[in-house]
């Protein structure tokens, strides 16, 4: 297992969002990093919670950090454990007060998660070496404040209809 950070959250040249995990120590632009490609509002989540911002109202993994608190859970790391069919599988390891509990993720949830209760970020050496690529990415990243103003506009004038099923 490779610890990494969130290096970046970004969009691909067709406009899809992906985040960009490196693994601590390694300096921008060098080394690799790993890009996993997610839905829109959950690089929205996890752009708030690497920044330190706070949404007008919570959003979903600040439900989960909320009711891991109340309950007496703590999450102790997220892992990146897997990628089949280009798919990334994830675990999130709990401690509670009835044991330790490992929970099936999507990376997003998980990362997302982990930036918010200040968890450490773990990737298989398998995936990083079948889906890492080389950091040419991190240098050039978007201006991340450029990306919450944009995400902070976008809060203000949304609608909460514009979300219903």
């Amino acid at each position: 297992m490779v610890q990494v950070r969130v290096a970046g959250v970004a969009r691909d040249p067709v406009g899809q969002h992906v985040i960009l995990l490196k693994p601590i120590g390694d300096e921008p632009g060098s080394g690799t990093v790993l890009p996993i490609w997610i839905g829109g509002q959950e690089a929205s989540s996890i752009l708030l919670a690497v920044e330190g911002a706070q949404a007008a109202r919570p959003l979903s993994h600040d439900l989960m950090k909320s009711l891991l608190e109340i309950s007496g859970a703590a999450v102790t790391r997220v892992e990146v454990t897997r990628v089949e069919d280009s798919t990334f599988y994830a675990e999130i390891t709990l401690l509670t007060p009835t044991g330790r509990h490992t929970l099936d993720a999507r990376p997003s949830d998980a990362v997302a998660l982990a930036s918010r209760v200040d968890a450490p970020i773990w990737v298989a050496d398998e995936v990083l070496a079948a889906a890492g690529i080389p950091d040419e990415v991190t240098e050039d990243a978007p201006d991340e404040e450029a990306e919450v103003a944009e995400f902070r506009q976008f809060l203000d004038e949304a609608d909460p209809e514009d979300f219903r099923s």
